[in-house]
């Protein structure tokens, strides 16, 4: 049997230039930046892979353990198709993986720019009190740890409701409900082993690429509070606030996300 971890990922290749990989957030696919690629690919060349077990790649099997890891690696071996550094731009687990590969593959990245990425091991050293009960708040629902339920129809409205507020997940059209359900026990793996993190402040202090933070005004605490923290720990680091938005605001504000980014993006090639 082929090791699922090791398959080739399904990427959304486009355009020409200096290149730029877009990952997306936990339970989505590469479709969530496509007004963004479709912008960068005029002078960019872009690559869009589905992580692990989600959009085109084979489903995770569900009873298989996974770690975040396991997705840093295999866009690592994106990377390794690509000549010369690259951007990255991540979204939530999509910024932490952005982030690890920044970290542990410095040469091969000329900037980053992420929007609420889940490097909660930030918060954790040195502890950040008010991230850090904002976590709490998620972790004390007894759902959310739980192995037999989770990625589930009652874990996932505990994960959509702490992302987006009380209802979201009952607010969803069916359809997207099924899609995430579709992913759920993935996204359950990724969550435990990224709430397992503990990758602190000072283990980002040498990853200087130039580095666009951006998050929600109405984000979780915790992931304002890492992206506060990012800001002070990069060496290059310039931190944004979207005004109304929460943490899906590269959809719900996605013009002005997206304006962001390739300007950031447009800056760094510029002064290169």
């Amino acid at each position: 049997m082929n090791d699922p971890a090791n398959v080739s990922l399904f990427v959304d290749d486009r355009g020409a230039g200096t290149p730029v990989v877009l990952l997306h957030s936990g339970g989505m696919s590469s479709r969530q930046w496509r007004s963004l690629a479709e912008r960068l690919a005029a002078n960019h060349r872009v690559l869009a892979p589905d992580l692990l077990g989600s959009g085109k790649n084979p489903p995770w099997p569900g009873d298989l353990p996974f770690g975040y890891e396991l997705d840093v690696a295999a866009v690592a071996r994106v990377l390794d198709r690509v000549d010369g550094a690259v951007h990255l731009v991540g979204h939530s687990y999509g910024g932490l993986v952005a982030l690890t590969l920044a970290r542990t593959h410095p040469r091969r990245v000329r900037s980053i720019a992420l929007y609420d990425p889940v490097a909660f091991g930030v918060l954790r050293d040195p502890a950040d009190p008010a991230g850090l009960a904002d976590l709490a708040r998620a972790e004390a629902q007894p759902v959310f740890t739980d192995e037999a339920r989770g990625g589930g129809e009652d874990w996932m409205e505990a994960f959509v409701d702490y992302w987006n507020g009380p209802g979201a997940w009952r607010a969803l059209p069916a359809t997207s409900r099924e899609q995430f359900l579709r992913v759920g026990r993935k996204v359950f793996r990724e969550v435990m082993s990224l709430m397992h993190d503990r990758t602190g402040a000072a283990a980002y202090a040498g990853l200087a690429a130039p580095a666009l933070l951006l998050s929600g005004e109405r984000s979780p605490t915790a992931a304002q509070r890492v992206t506060a923290v990012l800001a002070g720990a990069l060496p290059d680091a310039r931190r944004e606030v979207i005004p109304g938005a929460g943490h899906m605001g590269p959809l719900t504000h996605g013009a002005m996300v997206d304006a962001l980014i390739a300007r950031h993006i447009d800056a760094v090639d510029e002064a290169a």
